[in-house]
Formats: structure tokens, sequence, C-alpha cells
């Protein structure tokens, strides 16, 4: 079944892209309001992110957090490497991952949100991480150079994609040969009912 199909139902791939950038936009200006997705600190700790951690970052990183999980806790990410976060969001992923590749290394966040990377820059500016940066770009298309990342870490972005297949293209393309992915998303254990997909807030369960 290709992507166009599988998402009709709820509108065109660029209305979904709209519609998950807006959704995420909003997120970035009101944290605490009423979605259908769990947002904010409480939910970060409760995946794993722990308090001590939390404590030591400004309240606006884990306030719009949205992840699912915490790979850059568990990525082996060393010093002197170079790791980009796609679907970067605020930027806690991001800052947990510049501290591991220290002032020698590069860590790139990438999201389409402007919300979101406006946040994540006021965050990256806060904690003076200079080897950081936040590019506003898609996951299909990071504008990123050929085989420069020995990393790409993704915390809930492919399940909101509707072309998964053109997301990791581009994964493939910007890994170093030898380069390495860890990703975190939330998945089904079987078919959703075809009624279950009426709306565009559908695509945000």
């Amino acid at each position: 079944m290709t992507a166009n199909a599988t998402v009709a139902p709820l509108g065109t791939p660029e209305e979904l892209r709209g519609a998950v950038r807006a959704r995420y936009s909003s997120v970035a200006r009101e944290p605490r309001g009423e979605y259908n997705f769990r947002v904010g600190r409480n939910f970060a700790e409760a995946l794993g992110y722990s308090a001590g951690l939390l404590d030591e970052l400004p309240e606006s990183l884990p306030e719009a957090f949205t992840g699912v999980a915490c790979p850059s806790l568990i990525a082996a990410v060393q010093s002197g490497q170079t790791v980009v976060d796609l679907g970067s969001g605020g930027g806690l992923d991001l800052v947990i991952l510049a501290r591991k590749v220290g002032s020698d290394g590069h860590a790139i966040g990438i999201d389409f949100a402007p919300e979101m990377v406006d946040r994540a820059r006021r965050n990256l500016a806060a904690l003076n991480l200079h080897q950081a940066e936040v590019r506003e770009a898609s996951a299909e298309e990071t504008g990123l150079p050929d085989a420069m990342a020995d990393w790409v870490v993704i915390n809930a972005l492919l399940n909101l994609a509707p072309d998964k297949n053109e997301v990791l293209r581009e994964i493939a393309r910007i890994l170093k040969p030898g380069g390495r992915l860890i990703l975190a998303e939330t998945t089904l254990r079987a078919a959703l009912p075809a009624n279950m997909l009426k709306t565009i807030d559908d695509w945000f369960r």
C-alpha cells in the first residue's frame, strides 16, 4: 500500500505535514495546552529522564517535551562525534547529545516547526552550548551534506511522517558509513479499524 493510499482518509501528505507542523508549533507556544498526546516534564520523568538531570536544565526544556522514550540517554554517542537529532522539538534530547559530544563535537537539531526551533535555540543559548545548533528543515530534506553524521537520533518523528521511506532514505544519506541510528517510536500491534481514522486529529493518537 502506498503512503498516499494509507493517509488519504485524513488528507494529502502535505496536508498532514502542515497539521503536524501546526500542532507542534502550538505545543512550543502553549506547552500547558490541551493535546491528545502527553507533553511536559512529568511525562519526561515517567519515561526515564531523571529528576536530577531535569533540575539542571532550564524549565523550558522539559516543559515542551513530546517524545516517547529517552534515546539520547541510551545512545553511545562519544566525545568529538557529530550527531543529528531529527525532530528535535524544544531541545531536551539535543542538549543531552550536545553534552555527550562535548566542545569538540557537533550536535545538530532538525525540526520543521518554527516555534519549536525558536524555543530550542533559546534553550541552547541559555546553556552556552556552542557545539549545538538547530536548523529549520524537514526530516525528508534536512539540507545536510552526505555522510556527515556519526549518529542520527529520533524520539517520535517517524510515526507522524506520511512517507516514512522518504525519511529513512534521508537518514541513510546523511549517515557516515558505519554510522548509527537510534529510533524511539510508538507502534501498533495490530491494524487500526478503518473507522478510527476519521479526522486529521486522529493522526496524533
